[in-house]
Formats: C-alpha cells, structure tokens, sequence
C-alpha cells in the first residue's frame, strides 16, 4: 500500500506570496538599509591610545561594562535560535526572514565587542568575575530556560514568556539602558571614537529588535487574550528586579564611578523605556489583528 504524502506548500510560490507591507517585512527592509555595516571595518586606532592614557580606575570601568554586553549578547546569539524555530514551524515566513537578520546584527555584536577587547584593552583574562548574582540569574538562567522551553513547548504562553526576558528585559532594559550610558560615557568625555561608532550601530539594530518584541508580543496578546497578557505581567514583575538588580551591582563594586556615570541615569533611562512598552504591549488587548500586524499599533 503507497503512503499518500502531502505535498510540501512554499509560501513564497503559492497565491500568497510575501506581504511587504507586514511589519516584520518593514522590519527586514531596514535591516537591509541601514543595518549593513561591518565590525571589521571599525577603526579602533584612537581607542587604543585613549585606552592607554586612562586610569587604571577607568580601564576596569570599562572592561566590567563590556565584560556584560560581551557576554549578553553571546548568550542571545546562543539562545535565539528556539524562538526562530517556534515561528519557522507555524509558517510565518515573513517573521522568519525577520529574525534571520535579528540572529546576523547580534552575531556581529558579539564580533565587535570581542574585537574591541582583543585590539583595544588586549585584555584576555576571564571577564566573568564581573557577572554578579542578578546578571546570573538574567543570563545563565532566565534566558536560556525560557528560549530551551521553546523546544519543547511552542505554546503561545511559552513564546510570550520568552519574549519577556529576551525582548523587554535583557534588551529592553538591560542592552538599551547600557548602550545609552555607555554612547553618553564616550561621547560626553570624547572618548574611544571608534567604539562610539560600534555603539551607534548597535543601537540602530536593537531599536529594530525591540520593535519586533514589541510586535510578537502584542500579536500573541491580540491572538490569545487574556492568558498570555498574564504570563506576561507575571514574567515581567519576577524578571525586573533582577534587571534593575544587575544595574545596581555595577554601581556597588566602586566607591566612585568614573566618566560622570550615575546610577539614577541608568535606571531612570530603564524605567521608563520599559514602561513605554508595557503600556504599548498592554494596548494590544482587544485590537483589531490588522492594527497589530501592520505595525499601526505597535510602532516604536
């Protein structure tokens, strides 16, 4: 007896097509525009002799800052992939193009920061010694349980869950809040040009990542109702202490921070960016789907 076997439908040839005007599709477009830049290219001369004239106060400063965006974006280049996965296997081939180009720009973070480490500090000792307990409770912890669940459980609760700590929490609060101090630090103390080149770029691509956070979880929110939108409250209210935790325990291992750094900018900055999006995610209920997936509700 010959087993009938269904045949395999390829979005992109059927009568649907690809839907340009998705926001994920606007998503990719400007990845393709203005997310195109090479850590390779970075000019790290001027860093290296701003490196050399700093304190030695100043130099652990940094190295204890980068040590943590280093390390957290590894951790998203390593994590992200159940996340493509759950929207690869439900057909939404417009996310997926999407987030190829999300795992690519956090793939060239990783590159860039390890870059500015090796040529700039030349520093290769074990930069762990600066994860203290809330940064280990997001990182080691909190994001790879969340993405690995994925394997597992695609349910809409267990991607919402996920988006949480990756989206609203290690991007959203910790990698914003730590880009924007970090571009000011340089920036105000004309510093490290070539860093705060790599930073602008930076931005510019999780500006992008978080938008999309922001549009998966208002699409599972419209979707789903009131389940999701509780996981969600539940996630972010256990996950931001940790969050604003892992901003403390920078401040905490110095008598004075270098550079004008203030602790109420970080988490003054990180407040109310996650605020924003908290109420924007919370809007979702009971909007219309179109509004959600043509980015008219969820916009950045």
């Amino acid at each position: 007896m010959t087993e009938t076997v269904s045949p395999r439908v390829f979005q992109s040839t059927s009568q649907r097509g690809l839907d340009a005007e998705l926001f994920p599709m606007r998503l990719w477009n400007k990845s393709k525009q203005v997310g195109i830049w090479d850590p390779q290219a970075i000019d790290f001369s001027r860093d290296a002799e701003d490196w050399r004239r700093a304190s030695d106060l100043e130099k652990e400063v940094i190295l204890h800052l980068t040590s943590l965006f280093q390390a957290g974006e590894e951790s998203v280049v390593l994590d992200l992939l159940p996340l493509i996965q759950v929207i690869a296997t439900e057909g939404r081939l417009e996310e997926e193009m999407y987030l190829t180009a999300f795992l690519w720009e956090e793939a060239k973070h990783v590159e860039c920061f390890r870059r500015f480490l090796d040529e700039v500090t030349s520093d290769r000792s074990d930069l762990t010694r600066f994860h203290g307990p809330s940064y280990h409770a997001v990182f080691y912890q909190a994001l790879p349980e969340a993405m690995g669940r994925l394997r597992d459980d695609p349910s809409p609760v267990a991607q919402a869950e996920a988006s949480v700590v990756y989206n609203m929490i290690v991007e959203g609060v910790l990698a914003e809040t730590g880009y924007h101090a970090y571009y000011q630090m340089l920036t105000e103390n004309d510093l490290m040009p070539g860093m705060q080149a790599a930073v602008a770029n930076l931005k510019r691509d999780e500006s992008r990542h978080l938008a999309y956070g922001v549009y998966l979880l208002s699409r599972l929110v419209a979707e789903h109702g009131d389940p999701v939108w509780q996981a969600i409250e539940a996630r972010m209210n256990t996950l931001l202490p940790m969050a604003i935790g892992t901003v403390g325990e920078i401040f905490a291992q110095y008598d004075s921070m270098p550079f004008g750094l203030e602790l109420e900018t970080f988490t003054g900055f990180a407040m109310n960016q996650f605020q924003r999006r908290y109420a924007r995610i919370e809007k979702a209920r009971g909007k219309d789907m179109k509004d959600i997936l043509y980015g008219s509700a969820v916009e950045t």
